[in-house]
């Protein structure tokens, strides 16, 4: 059974909950990356995740300004987060039950990575052609 660990990127892109809106895109854009992880404010807070949907949601539809908004106050904090020993049929029922298409990754709070619907829709994609 293929696992968390298995499917999960471990390279993350971090950003402050202080960088504004613009940073985050600008970041965004030069990682060719859909989503960053929100960085910690202390080792016991929680860790959240900005997303192209969180930012078109907040700037498109309310009409927000990307340069007075902050990634705190677009950002998911606290996300739903894995361990990564979990096996992705559980993950991809999370997924599907709370509508999300990212997961994080920890271990005692401590960020190992995340896993995305994508990554586990390209293991199923595999699974099927062998």
């Amino acid at each position: 059974m293929l696992t968390v660990r298995d499917m999960m990127v471990r390279e993350v892109i971090k950003v402050s909950p202080f960088a504004t809106i613009r940073e985050a895109m600008t970041l965004m854009k030069q990682h060719g990356v859909k989503s960053l992880v929100v960085e910690q404010q202390s080792e016991h807070d929680a860790w959240g995740l900005i997303t192209y949907t969180n930012i078109l949601k907040t700037v498109i539809a309310e009409d927000g300004d990307i340069d007075l908004l902050n990634v705190y106050d677009v950002c998911a904090k606290p996300v739903i987060s894995v361990g990564e020993s979990l096996g992705l049929r559980h993950v991809a029922a999370l997924m599907s039950e709370h509508r999300v298409k990212r997961l994080l990754v920890l271990e005692d709070n401590r960020l190992l990575g995340f896993v995305t619907m994508d990554d586990i829709m390209a293991a199923l994609f595999e699974r099927m052609e062998s």
